[in-house]
């Protein structure tokens, strides 16, 4: 079932999307800010019932200098540096547990794992909190929390801790700087977009039906969660619609995609009914760079599932030679 155009009319779909005036200088300046902070990296061997992976518990410090927990999964036999692929959670989804996921190190990738600040508690399970949120009067979830101004919004904090975890990644003895990977699905996806432009260079992404692109025709498009969040919220305070889509939009995938220079695959489901098609068309057709397109007709947000995994796998395999 078709939630959007037809594939012809999608692959040929770039609309204008708004940007702030001050796009590039505001994301300069949080990243400074942040990297005021050392990022402070702490990590614990774990023992775990895995023989092929090594699982370490690891910190580090993310947006306002506040701790991050991530997994580093590493192949247990492994010589000299090695290829990572930092990976971000999908939305209410924190790390999870170290057997969640083990397809890239068994792949031969050191495998960073990010905690979604604040979330963890509808999925996978996280532990990192979110003390910088101030508690404004916000909708339920995430998405609207701090949303009337960019400098005090959910998702600049959440950007700022994907971003130092590719940081993070570079500077790590087992890990090759020169060969990074991004990953995520959903939200997941959004964040491996936006994480791979905010700290620049990357060597692939991988980003799978990505949540927050294109968002004002999500919103105008789809009545699931989390879009909803923002509907919610408009319908309440219909006086804060105007600065809401404005602070969004230092957010939304597509200013950072038309950014991204390094090579990207990005997955789309034609029966999406969460992250409209022609959204995450939008952000694959403002991309700068390289940009390959996976659509499966018949899928929804599982964007192809164990089917598209493979392609990834076959995608990293070639920019970044495990």
């Amino acid at each position: 079932m078709l939630t959007d155009l037809p594939l012809a009319e999608l692959e040929r779909y770039r609309p204008d999307i708004a940007e702030p005036a001050d796009f590039a200088a505001f994301w300069a300046d949080q990243l400074t800010q942040a990297r005021t902070h050392h990022l402070d990296v702490r990590t614990a061997q774990v023992s775990t019932p895995l023989r092929t992976i090594e699982v370490h518990d690891l910190r580090f410090a993310g947006y306002g200098g506040t701790p991050v927990a991530a997994w580093l999964l590493l192949p247990a036999h492994r010589e000299g540096p090695v290829p990572a692929i930092v990976e971000f959670a999908s939305y209410g989804g924190g790390r999870g547990l170290p057997h969640d996921r083990l397809v890239w190190s068994a792949a031969g990738y050191a495998h960073l794992i990010m905690d979604s600040r604040g979330q963890g508690s509808s999925s996978n399970e996280g532990v990192t909190a979110d003390p910088q949120d101030l508690g404004h009067p916000a909708g339920p979830g995430y998405l609207t929390r701090g949303i009337l101004d960019p400098a005090t919004a959910y998702l600049t904090r959440l950007f700022v801790d994907a971003a130092r975890a590719i940081e993070v990644a570079r500077g790590l003895e087992v890990v090759d700087p020169e060969r990074i990977g991004v990953a995520g699905v959903s939200q997941g996806g959004g964040l491996a977009l936006a994480a791979a432009h905010l700290a620049a260079p990357v060597s692939a992404v991988m980003a799978a039906v990505p949540f927050l692109a294109h968002i004002r025709r999500a919103v105008d498009l789809t009545d699931e969660e989390p879009y909803a969040e923002l509907t919610n919220y408009c319908t309440t305070h219909p006086d804060h619609v105007p600065q809401v889509f404005a602070t969004l939009a230092y957010h939304d995938i597509v200013n950072h995609t038309r950014r991204l220079r390094a090579p990207t695959l990005i997955t789309a489901g034609l029966a999406d009914a969460i992250c409209p098609p022609s959204t995450v068309y939008a952000a694959a057709n403002h991309h700068g760079g390289e940009v390959t397109m996976l659509a499966y007709p018949f899928d929804g947000h599982d964007g192809g599932g164990s089917h598209r995994v493979r392609q990834e796998l076959a995608f990293a395999a070639t920019h970044l030679r495990p």
